[in-house]
């Protein structure tokens, strides 16, 4: 009897791991189809609050918008619009920015997958007099932090900080700010061409 109580639970177990399975098989994955002229993008965990970009070489944004529901995101774009050339679809996270490069030709995108890559933002937490700094940097890229001080009357910035991180995989540093009166401090991070900035 128990013998069959035990394979009846494998039975059920196995059931339930083979639907479960087959659903996650059937959810489409997230990235970009192609059809003519019609590119859709999809992200199937974005984030309300994140945003959607086309970039050209320069870096110039062509196109932006805020990603207004956390959940599935899809969208049609028609990019016949654009001159023939290369281009990118930014995904602008909490801690990442997904950089999607296409070209264009006579108004169709070409997408190589293994061009498309993931970008680690800073993160910045302050706590009392103490600033908090870590990075992801999977990249190898240096991060320039600079830390400025304005005196609540903004007549004078005065740099504080100005050093160059850099470390494999992880970046971590801890900042005292130095009691320099009322006023306010503002952290510049520079990395990889992209700079974030947050005042305290």
């Amino acid at each position: 009897m128990n013998n069959i109580l035990k394979n009846t639970r494998k039975g059920f177990l196995m059931l339930a791991l083979f639907g479960t399975m087959a659903s996650f098989a059937d959810a489409p994955a997230d990235g970009i189809i192609v059809e003519g002229n019609n590119t859709t993008l999809t992200l199937n965990y974005a984030k309300q609050g994140s945003a959607v970009s086309i970039k050209d070489t320069n870096g110039s944004v062509l196109y932006t918008e805020t990603i207004e529901t956390t959940g599935r995101y899809k969208k049609n774009f028609d990019l016949s619009f654009l001159p023939d050339g290369n281009y990118m679809f930014e995904v602008d996270k909490d801690l990442e920015v997904e950089e999607i490069p296409f070209t264009l030709n006579k108004g169709v995108a070409v997408f190589n997958k293994s061009q498309e890559k993931v970008v680690y933002k800073p993160f910045i937490r302050v706590s009392d007099d103490l600033v908090y700094i870590n990075k992801l940097n999977l990249d190898n890229e240096d991060l320039s932090v600079n830390i400025y001080f304005t005196k609540n009357n903004g007549l004078n910035s005065e740099l504080v900080v100005s050093e160059k991180l850099s470390s494999e995989n992880k970046i971590e540093q801890v900042y005292k700010l130095a009691d320099l009166g009322r006023g306010t401090y503002n952290v510049v991070l520079s990395s990889g061409g992209r700079t974030i900035q947050k005042n305290i």
